[in-house]
């Protein structure tokens, strides 16, 4: 019995070593393919390590420059600052607003037909695919300069992001408890207010609270184009060559992200 069976195992651990073997060739042949573009990627788009070598002197030159930071220009940044957090807090604000209709139309198992669905998703791509210094600058050249295209331009990245993020999460949701609602004769608002929105609280504030992060971030940086805040200081002393205010308004930025990062960490730990 065991002679009869020896070819049979024979066989098939010959086919399950010439499976690895081919296995193991499409993978380096899939790996070598990789490189190669990866090559031709960065040789096109002219990647030059002794580039970055030579002009480290002049960055060494530039930071150089900048200290001491001027410690009497913190005192008007006071109001670019709380500027700053007033942008960022006002776009995640309209964001959370905007994208709580967006993501239950976004999601399957809540959005009431699949053409709806379609269209909210192809809608929410769009709303992502802009950066918010584009929409900045769309936004300066029709309002004017100020808080309030930074506001926007926050708020129209921030709804694509958190209305997609808080979408996937109703459609991961436990089943058990909307079915349970269901079977009591609950109609669709009921279903979501009482089976779905206590499952998904908890992942949506830790969303805002990411989004809130982030838009800090963004804000110090959308005055760039003339949209207020700190970034609008920085490169006015930037322009001027005002080196010394430059490093002050970077330590400022700094200390403004860090506190957000931790009040965020805190408020998350809190909550959650």
């Amino acid at each position: 019995m065991a002679s009869a069976l020896a070819p049979v195992i024979e066989s098939a651990l010959t086919r399950e070593a010439a499976f690895r073997h081919r296995r193991l060739g499409f993978r380096v042949v899939l790996g070598t393919l990789f490189l190669i573009i990866l090559w031709a990627s960065a040789a096109r788009i002219n990647i030059s390590p002794a580039a970055l070598v030579q002009g480290v002197p002049n960055m060494f030159d530039f930071f150089v420059r900048m200290f001491p930071p001027d410690l009497s220009f913190f005192g008007l940044l006071i109001e670019p600052a709380i500027e700053t957090v007033q942008i960022a807090a006002w776009g995640t604000l309209l964001a959370v607003i905007g994208s709580a209709p967006l993501a239950l139309l976004a999601a399957h198992t809540t959005s009431p037909h699949f053409v709806l669905y379609s269209i909210t998703r192809i809608f929410l791509n769009l709303l992502r695919s802009i950066n918010e210094l584009i929409y900045a600058l769309i936004l300066v050249s029709a309002v004017g300069l100020g808080p309030l295209p930074g506001i926007l331009a926050i708020a129209l990245h921030a709804t694509g992001m958190l209305a997609k993020f808080v979408a996937e999460e109703i459609e991961h949701v436990d089943r058990g408890p909307v079915e349970a609602v269901q079977a009591a004769g609950a109609g669709r608002t009921q279903i979501i207010m009482f089976a779905i929105l206590p499952q998904v609280l908890p992942a949506v504030f830790g969303y805002i609270l990411y989004r809130l992060d982030v838009s800090i971030r963004s804000a110090t940086v959308l005055g760039l184009v003339g949209a207020g805040g700190l970034g609008f200081s920085l490169i006015k002393t930037m322009k001027l060559f005002r080196y010394h205010e430059t490093a002050a308004c970077i330590l400022v930025i700094i200390v403004l992200i860090w506190a957000a990062d931790w009040i965020s960490a805190y408020l998350r730990k809190k909550v959650l």
